[in-house]
Order: structure tokens, then C-alpha cells, then sequence
């Protein structure tokens, strides 16, 4: 299993970093050639509208789009949940998704980069301890498809929103596990999503 990172803008570094700490050794990816040539990606945290505008200007958007919808395991974090969304509240002037998990995602939900905190989440298939989750000006999924499985939430306010999503076989996260030193979101990802 070749699994690439995104390495267009963002903490590409930090998830190659966690990948290698579970024994994967995850490349670099930002042409065409080298995205054809991975089984697997992940798409980092970072500014999901540069992103998107990079991945267009280097004309790998479709290409990426097309390898999530044909299958192709796939994990965002933060920009990369809002990248794998089927749709984006409120979209900045430009920006799409490659699409990927049939859901609704609201941009900087948790509010301004002041309002970034941390969390210990329930992670449904991650047992004890709790998994900390990094939230730095993060979305959160405002609804979802029935297909959707939620694996983890946050409550705000007396509400509760999904921060940790999966459908078939795209995984996202609301929040960084590559920025905690715990790399069992990673682990997750590759045992559960790209060898099933």
C-alpha cells in the first residue's frame, strides 16, 4: 500500500511524520504522476481553499476528485474534511471539493483561530484512552447522508456535532491527530480503511 500526502499547502510534514511512526512510509504527492501512482491519500490540514485553487492550477482537482469517487482510500484532516465533503456551507469566492463523503460541512464552525481548543473524543473503534483532538479554527458536519457513520462528536453549547466521519472508504476528522504525538487516528486509517 502506497499512501501519499498531499503536499500542496498545510502540515503535510506532521502526517508523513505520524505515518512513519506507525511503519509507513507515506510520500510527498503534488503532479498528476505521482498522484496516479499512490493507493491511498491523505489531504492535510491547512487552508482548504488554497488547496483547492492550487490543486485546480496544477490541474489535479479532477484527477483527485475522480480517484476518491472511484474508490480510492482517502483520509482529510480539518481543510481535508471541508476538501471531502460532498458540500461546503457557505463557500469561500472559488472553492470546491473533490467530494468524497455524502455530507454538509460549515467552514471555521468552532469560530476564529482565538477559539482553537483541545478535546478528548470517544472515538467509535479506538478504544481507551479517549483520543485528544486538536481543533485550530475547524469545521464540523452540519448533516449528513444515511450512509454516514459518525465515529465521533463534540458538544458545544448543548450541541452535539460530528468531528470524526466515514463513508465506504473516506475517513475525515474535524481535528489534527497528526499535531498529538497519538497516531491511532493514523493507524485507523490504514487498518480499517485501506485494507478493507
Amino acid at each position: 500500500m502506497r499512501i501519499g500526502v498531499l503536499a500542496l499547502q498545510g502540515d503535510f510534514r506532521e502526517h508523513m511524520v505520524a505515518l512513519a511512526e506507525i511503519g509507513i512510509g507515506a510520500v510527498a504527492v503534488k503532479t498528476a504522476e505521482e498522484i496516479v501512482a499512490i493507493d491511498a491519500l491523505v489531504i492535510p490540514g491547512g487552508e482548504s481553499t488554497t488547496i483547492s485553487k492550487l490543486a485546480k492550477s496544477f490541474n489535479l482537482f479532477d484527477l483527485i476528485s475522480d480517484r476518491i469517487s472511484n474508490g480510492m482510500p482517502t483520509y482529510g484532516s480539518c481543510a481535508g474534511m471541508i476538501l471531502v465533503a460532498k458540500s461546503i456551507q457557505d463557500p469561500a469566492s472559488g472553492q470546491d471539493s473533490f467530494g468524497g463523503i455524502d455530507m454538509v460541512v460549515k467552514r471555521n464552525a468552532f469560530g476564529r483561530q482565538v477559539d482553537s481548543f483541545e478535546a478528548d473524543l470517544d472515538f467509535k473503534g479506538i478504544t481507551e484512552p479517549k483520543v485528544r483532538g486538536v481543533f485550530i479554527r475547524a469545521p464540523w458536519v452540519e448533516s449528513c447522508g444515511p450512509n454516514v457513520e459518525v465515529l465521533a462528536k463534540v458538544e458545544i453549547e448543548g450541541n452535539s456535532h460530528p468531528v470524526a466521519v466515514r463513508e465506504g472508504k473516506v475517513l475525515a476528522t474535524a481535528f489534527h491527530p497528526e499535531l498529538t504525538g497519538d497516531f491511532r487516528v493514523h493507524r485507523y486509517f490504514v487498518e480499517e480503511i485501506c485494507k478493507k
